[in-house]
């Protein structure tokens, strides 16, 4: 059942004085059968990855992905017209949000590879990193929205 792609969202007026206007999305997958000779299977995928041939496409609308939000803006109708507001991350698709946290957890491993194991000194600064990456990858499973030290 296919989805609007654009709506609006104003927030109570008790909490917020502002209309916004947002764009949501959903992934649609877009799908075809083909044969392919190949000796490996993965050759055959390889081969089908490569084929920009899509005249015999189908669309899974029973299996469209999460709604999510890719854009939010002040104001009615102002979509691109006016400043882009940050949108939190458990708003945002998931995968982008994993692959975004996945740079942050590689890149806390990176450090603690490059400078060994923390000395007394820098055990705060690491716990405390660690513990916020770990609050949010368990918020990203668990499809819940960011711990609030995060500030996303």
């Amino acid at each position: 059942m296919p989805r609007p792609a654009r709506g609006f969202c104003v927030p109570n007026r008790r909490h917020r004085d502002a209309t916004l206007h947002d764009r949501k999305t959903y992934r649609l997958p877009v799908y075809q059968h083909k044969t392919y000779e190949a000796a490996t299977v993965a050759d055959a995928c390889r081969l089908a990855i490569e084929d920009d041939d899509w005249e015999n496409e189908k669309h899974d609308h029973e299996c469209a992905g999460e709604t999510y939000i890719t854009g939010v803006w002040s104001g009615t109708d102002a979509a691109y017209s006016a400043s882009a507001q940050p949108i939190p991350s458990q708003y945002t698709d998931a995968e982008q949000r994993i692959a975004r946290h996945f740079e942050v957890l590689l890149g806390l491993l990176k450090l603690l590879a490059t400078h060994g194991a923390p000395d007394a000194v820098d055990q705060t600064f690491w716990r405390e990193r660690a513990e916020l990456a770990i609050a949010k990858a368990e918020a990203i499973l668990e499809r819940r929205r960011d711990p609030d030290d995060l500030g996303t």
